[in-house]
């Protein structure tokens, strides 16, 4: 237990001196929120009077995905690339808790992002109508989802290509995923992908829990999230190589 704490304790450091992270984990999504919502660059979905309400789900999403891919496949990639992940494997620590240690951070670090997020969306007029129990859920499901696809490229590519895959998904995904742009906005063909993506169905499903969103949520949504969330970590682990 101490192990798994004080490893959690140092990841949790580590983070938190990094500034392109925190950049990436509260200032962008911070910045989304507050422009979009304020600035009136696309139209809004019928029935939908305050702006707030399509962005703040989308920001929701953005920020466990900026955590739980991002953040952690870069860091966990570089750490695989100079052996640090073979040294903590031979140490009392084990794999078990360290994969544990950087669980439990990841989470704290999205409560800590929702625990920003939340006030200013409400701030700016936000206004959930949907059940918010079923936030827990779904902020769940996204972040094994984006979890998985984070270890998968920290697991088998070399970190600088790690850090370059997961930058370039972050913008795909960001423009792919009703984040801030509605996906009846897209072209047909591109916005019927984008439902089968982790994003827009996370997106979808924050949408479901809270309100309004720039993504379809519904029974869909939440599918093909549960299936990112059991099928990305899976093959994650099949495909992790330590070394």
């Amino acid at each position: 237990m101490r192990a798994w704490w004080a490893q959690t304790t140092s990841e949790l450091r580590l983070t938190l001196r990094n500034g392109e992270q925190l950049l990436v984990g509260i200032i962008i999504p911070l910045v989304v929120l507050v422009f979009f919502s304020l600035v009136a660059i696309v139209p809004l979905p019928d029935g939908v009077t305050a702006r707030v309400d399509v962005v703040a789900p989308g920001v929701l999403a953005l920020a466990v995905m900026s955590s739980a891919m991002v953040s952690l496949g870069i860091g966990t990639g570089f750490e695989r690339q100079y052996g640090v992940l073979k040294r903590l494997g031979a140490t009392p620590l084990g794999r078990g808790r360290w994969l544990a240690a950087k669980v439990t951070s990841v989470l704290v670090l999205i409560a800590a992002q929702m625990a920003v997020l939340v006030p200013v969306a409400l701030a700016l007029g936000w206004d959930p109508t949907g059940p918010v129990l079923a936030l827990v859920p779904a902020l769940l499901a996204g972040a094994a989802a984006f979890a998985g696809i984070g270890l998968l490229m920290a697991g088998t590519l070399r970190g600088t290509l790690t850090l370059a895959l997961a930058n370039g998904l972050y913008l795909v995904f960001l423009l792919l995923g009703g984040m801030v742009f509605p996906l009846d906005e897209l072209p047909s063909a591109v916005a019927n992908v984008a439902q089968l993506l982790p994003p827009a169905a996370l997106t979808g499903a924050v949408g479901d829990a809270t309100g309004t969103s720039g993504a379809p949520g519904g029974a869909t949504a939440w599918a093909v999230l549960v299936i990112w969330a059991l099928g990305a970590p899976a093959v994650a682990a099949w495909r992790f190589r330590w070394e």
